[in-house]
């Protein structure tokens, strides 16, 4: 795999995203927190904190909410340092309701190739189990296809 550092190509922006996408699809927030600086900032949705000690917190809690979680992201945008990812996920909550998750995200990377900030906006909506996309049976999630109607 390439050096997926700043300043990226289309060839590396490409693969940076997949990267993130299949490390958030570990559901390990030990893990994942590593990819952003110490001093990262991120906004989620309505939520804005600093730091890997937040980020872990954060993904903590979300993985733990968010069940059954599978995620795609595709490369929307990039320049030397920042990418700008569309994804789409699903998960359920603790009582069996479905939901997926449609949004954008805008990440600034430093030199070394690690997060300096995320911004993600997205949003819900309930589905039902025979909408879902990223089903149990589906080994890649870049397989699924996703129409136009979606984007």
């Amino acid at each position: 795999m390439a050096n997926l550092v700043p300043p990226f190509t289309q060839e590396t922006a490409y693969q940076k995203v997949k990267f993130a996408q299949d490390l958030w699809n570990t559901k390990d927030y030990t893990v994942v927190y590593k990819g952003y600086t110490e001093d990262s900032i991120w906004r989620n949705r309505d939520q804005f904190f600093v730091g890997h000690d937040k980020i872990k917190e954060f993904l903590k809690k979300k993985w733990e909410n968010e069940q059954g979680y599978r995620l795609r992201k595709e490369l929307f945008a990039f320049t030397d340092n920042k990418i700008a990812v569309q994804f789409w996920y699903e998960f359920h909550d603790k009582s069996g309701q479905w939901y997926r998750a449609y949004g954008l995200e805008d990440w600034t990377f430093n030199e070394e190739g690690k997060m300096r900030k995320r911004q993600m906006s997205g949003n819900n909506i309930k589905i039902t189990q025979e909408e879902r996309w990223f089903t149990d049976d589906v080994t890649d999630v870049n397989t699924v296809y996703i129409s136009e109607k979606h984007w």
